[in-house]
């Protein structure tokens, strides 16, 4: 068995032991996790020689495992157990942000929680540490933009506007605009300022990275309080924002069930058909977001409505094609050239 299967299985048995008022017995335990009982008492003769205090003890002849008391109050801190290292862990999931004051803040308070635990725990943490990984996927470097965030956080906190001179990536154009801060927002790998822009009138999203200057104003402003942030968000399928309109989605059996196993929009409906294969609907906007997302899906996937985004989607994988046929004899002479 692979170690950091072992180890997680040890960690989940803490857990229910942890949450458990009167303890919990090994067949108990072996149901939870869909394991056989004598690897439970494997796991847990681990965990009492790493040192936690767990016990075990008889009632009415049936024997019950259970957390000392003691073991229930916080450390120095006012955190559980279990929360620093659901903590512990977060810090490979934020591994994106890193040399943002977001990162760099959580670290110094890892390593302060570190001192406070007891080395037991300590230990056992890293051992989970070296069998565990969080991958963050595919993100952008902010250290760079660490003062840009840094100026942003401190505008949103204190509700004072911003100036900001805005690259626009459609337009290819600089532009300087004054911005109300709204709300940083962390998606996808990067990081977008929520604000209302005084030039245009209207709340706007604007990526971290194509700001290319940025200064605090002393002019204050307040949020709307009919502003709500999910509300603004709602019908949107990732980024970019436009009018929802209901969109049906064939998969094919081979995908089908990879679909079905992510929330990918809150109005998401997915109908089985016989043959393995789903009708997904939604209410979103047709952005460019949603046509790659489709089309990742390549053949698998075939717009059922609207006409509109399905007309969208062969004109691109005609040009797709029309590339592949005409475009490769050219590229490979540009390469060799």
């Amino acid at each position: 068995m692979a170690r950091g299967d072992q180890l997680a299985r040890q960690w989940m048995i803490f857990q229910r032991l942890l949450t458990s008022k009167y303890g919990k017995t090994v067949n108990d335990l072996a149901a939870d996790l869909d394991c056989h009982p004598r690897t439970v008492y494997r796991d847990l003769d681990a965990l009492q020689a790493a040192g936690f205090p767990i016990y075990n003890e008889r009632v009415n002849g049936t024997g019950f495992w259970a957390l000392l008391e003691s073991a229930r109050k916080p450390v120095p801190v006012p955190f559980s157990l279990s929360e620093l290292m659901a903590l512990y862990f977060s810090r490979d999931a934020i591994k994106a942000l890193k040399e943002t004051v977001f990162y760099d803040s959580l670290e110094s308070l890892l390593k302060k929680i570190k001192t406070t635990l007891p080395a037991d725990a300590e230990k056992y943490l890293q051992q989970v540490e070296k069998c565990l990984k969080v991958g963050s996927g595919p993100h952008k470097k902010y250290g760079k933009f660490s003062k840009v965030i840094d100026i942003l956080n401190k505008s949103i906190i204190e509700k004072k506007a911003v100036e900001i001179v805005y690259y626009t990536m459609s337009r290819k154009k600089v532009t300087r605009r004054q911005v109300e801060p709204y709300k940083l927002w962390f998606y996808g790998g990067g990081f977008y300022l929520i604000g209302h822009c005084c030039r245009k009138k209207e709340v706007r999203i604007f990526a971290v990275e194509r700001i290319k200057s940025l200064n605090q104003t002393e002019k204050p402003f307040k949020v709307p309080a009919d502003f709500n942030f999910e509300d603004f968000m709602r019908h949107s399928f990732g980024v970019f924002r436009g009018e929802p309109e209901r969109v049906s989605i064939f998969f094919d059996a081979d995908v089908a069930d990879y679909v079905k196993e992510k929330i990918w929009h809150d109005s998401q409906q997915i109908q089985d058909q016989d043959n393995g294969s789903i009708i997904f609907r939604a209410d979103v906007a047709v952005t460019r977001e949603l046509i790659r997302w489709i089309m990742r899906w390549g053949a698998a996937a075939v717009v059922l409505e609207p006409e509109e985004l399905r007309d969208e989607i062969q004109a691109e994988a005609a040009e797709m094609l029309a590339g592949y046929a005409n475009g490769v004899g050219q590229m490979k002479n540009a390469l060799t050239a």
